[in-house]
Order: structure tokens, then sequence, then C-alpha cells
């Protein structure tokens, strides 16, 4: 509201402070309260004005804490393989993690000035943690160099064998993961990486949000704008991490499938099977969508697994081939430490269970083994028959259909298989 307007007839038009179209925060954000409490209103009308803006604060207060209580450190940095709330153990194993998944040399991470607590005052750029000890501990904006660049810059830089990727929050560059390559870093483990940053730059956002919104808790004297302003950016903040996480899924599925060498997007086909399946089945939209999840997800493990492995035209080692057939149980552990998608690890644990109790791990037979488990092995068996391999040709879809349906009430559920047969069809 410009000056005019407040000297004119608009005065009690709505500003741009009011929230939920309370007429008593337009007054007290127009720094009106004093004078018509003083002047224009009886002393026990301005008692209840003052009573509901306390109840109001209080009411404020009260989200704020729930947000802060939900969205504290080991609600939203439990993405990866780290157990530890040390930052330096939890950023030195997400390094490693990453330089695993995407098989580069090494992964260093850094973090702005603001955002450590580091003693170092005279650098911009911190290490954070790395997977080795071969990276500059500290750095500058203004350096010559891919990580100061890609700071700088706000975008991908790329030189001398070292790719720097901006870790960000909203607009704001947080932090840069630096990977080291000999081989160029496949678009798909690029992407996956883009996308572990930005997750992780919004959650240490967050993070420096709620211990703002903390010291608000321990001031007597913090207004309720202030803890209105807090609430805010916590819940931008908690959007776009939700919008990352989903985003990190989809990337994480599209890496596994290109470590795996399958020509098209087997976990895409998987998990977009699985729910046509649950829609014929007419199981509820939450289920659906935590099954399409542990779809996208079920060959996770193979993120750990070196490349090399699936392209060897099925000629493996005795110890590669369990490494391989063991991958369920690396998808569990990591799954188990990414919070958000917890829910969709029983449907993933008990993938490899047949019907006839001789499956694994736990030799679960029929309805002891979850739906969702057997819906996903019916759509990744399907989906992985009819797909190209680096060592065979897909099969013709009715083939398939047909082994499927001679195995059904033995690997497979029957009526599961019924289900595919009737949403492929």
């Amino acid at each position: 509201m410009n000056k005019e307007e407040k000297n004119g007839v608009s005065l009690f038009t709505q500003s741009d402070f009011l929230i939920n179209e309370d007429p008593l925060e337009e007054i007290f954000a127009l720094n009106l309260g004093d004078f018509i409490a003083e002047n224009l209103i009886s002393e026990d009308l301005a008692k209840k004005i003052g009573k509901s803006e306390i109840e109001k604060k209080e009411g404020i207060k009260k989200q704020l804490k729930e947000l802060v209580s939900i969205y504290s450190l080991n609600n939203t940095l439990c993405v990866l393989t780290f157990n530890s709330k040390e930052e330096q153990a939890i950023y030195t194993s997400i390094a490693k993690s990453i330089a695993q998944m995407v098989e580069v040399e090494a992964c260093h991470i850094y973090l702005s000035y603001e955002f450590t607590k580091s003693e170092n005052e005279e650098n911009d750029i911190i290490l954070a943690g790395s997977s080795s000890g071969n990276s500059p501990l500290a750095l500058n904006y203004d350096d010559d160099n891919a990580i100061s660049k890609a700071f700088s810059e706000r975008e991908i830089r790329k030189e001398n064998g070292i790719l720097a990727i901006p870790m960000y929050s909203n607009i704001q560059v947080v932090g840069i993961i630096a990977l080291e390559y000999k081989k160029e870093v496949q678009e798909e483990f690029v992407s996956l990486v883009e996308s572990i940053g930005n997750l992780f730059g919004t959650s240490i956002a967050l993070q420096k949000s709620i211990d703002c919104a903390n010291i608000l808790f321990e001031d007597e004297n913090t207004h309720t704008e202030d803890f209105q302003h807090s609430r805010a950016e916590l819940t931008a903040l908690i959007g776009d991490l939700c919008d990352f996480q989903q985003i990190f899924v989809e990337n994480l599925a599209n890496a596994v499938d290109a470590k795996g060498q399958y020509k098209v997007s087997h976990s895409k086909n998987t998990a977009e099977l699985a729910r046509k399946i649950c829609k014929e089945l007419k199981l509820n939209e939450k289920t659906t969508d935590l099954i399409y999840y542990a779809g996208l997800l079920q060959n996770i493990g193979k993120i750990a697994i070196p490349e090399k492995m699936f392209a060897t035209n099925g000629k493996l080692t005795p110890e590669d081939l369990k490494k391989i057939q063991e991958h369920s149980d690396l998808g569990v552990h990591l799954l188990m430490n990414i919070n958000f998608l917890s829910e969709v690890v029983p449907y993933i644990t008990y993938q490899k269970e047949r019907v006839d109790g001789s499956g694994t791990p736990e030799g679960l037979k029929g309805q002891s083994i979850p739906l969702g488990s057997r819906i996903i092995a019916a759509a990744d068996a399907y989906s992985a028959m009819t797909s190209d391999r680096p060592y065979r040709k897909a099969m013709e879809k009715s083939e398939a259909l047909n082994i499927m349906k001679s195995e059904a009430g033995k690997k497979w559920d029957e009526v599961v298989v019924q289900a595919l047969e009737n949403s492929i069809s």
C-alpha cells in the first residue's frame, strides 16, 4: 500500500501483510492499533483485541513448533547411507556414497561459509566432506576453478577433470558437489547428483531456518510477525523439499536403469505397470502411490554395483553373480535411510518371495507376502522379459504373458497375473 492510499479512501483496504483475511491483523499491520484503542473503541473491546492477538501469536507459535519438530535434522537429512549426526561424518559419508553410485574417482562436498561452523573466516567456500583427502580445504568465490565458478555463476561447470554441481536452496547456492572423473559422467548420473544437491541444499537451508525459529522461541519479546515470517519461510522450504524428493526418486530410478544397461526405463515401466495392476484391483490411492514408488526403486541396490558387471553378456563370476542377486538387500539398506520412503521398504524387501514358498529372503508363502510385493514381482518380471538387454532381445508380449500364466500359483500370485493380463489387454 503506497502513501497516497494510506492517506485516502483506501486506508482500510487489505495490505500485503494481511493473513487469512484477519481484520485485526490488518489493523496491527498498519500500526493503527494504539490509535484506535485509545480513541475509537471501548476499554472492554481493546482487551478483547489484545487477547485475540495473544491467542493468534500462540497459535502461530504452536504451528511453527510442530513444523520444527517434524522437519528436524534427523528427519530431513536422512537420505543416503550415513548414520552419524556429526556434520563432517555426514558429508563424508554422502561424498563416499555419491562416488560409489556414479563411479567417479572422488567426490567432494563444499559449503558456503555461512552454512558451516568453520572458524576459517578468510575463505568463502569450506570443504564439508570428501571421499578422499586430495582436495583443497577452502576456496573463495573469485578463484579460477570449476568449483568457485559454479558458486558464482550458479550453474554446472566442468573443467580439468572436475564436474562441479551446485547445491541449490531456492535461488541461493548453498554448496557444491564436485566430482573428479576420468571417463565422462553419464547424463543420468549428473541428473541424480543434481537432485541430491537440490535435496541437500534445501535440507541445509531448512535446518538453518529451524535454528532461527528456535532462537525466536527463546526470546520472550518475539513479535507475532516474526513467527509468521519464520512459518512462511519454513513452509516454502518444506514445499521445495517435497518436490525435490519426488525428483530424487525418479532420477535415482533412471540412474539404476542406466547402470543396469536397460535400453528403456525398466524401473519406470515396472512402476507404471504396477500402477495399472493396482487400478485393476481397485486399491486405494495411497497404497497405489506406495507401490508405484516401490516399483521405481525395486532395483535400487544396483546403484551400488559397478557398471561393468552388467556388461558381461551374462558371463559373471560366482562372486559377481551373488553380489547382483543380493542387490535387493543393498536396496533395502539404502531405502531404510531415505526417511520419506520408509513405507515402501516392506514391498521391496519381499519382492523376491514366491507364492509357493520357494522365494527369498524368508520363504514366505501366499497371502503372507505383502500384496505390494506380489504386484511388483509380477510387474518387474513382465517388464524385464519384454525389454531388450545387452545379452538378449526382448520377448514378445504374448510369450512373456504365457510364461507368467504357466507359473501363476507357483512364482506369481494368480489374481495379480490375471489383473496384469486385464491391464495390458
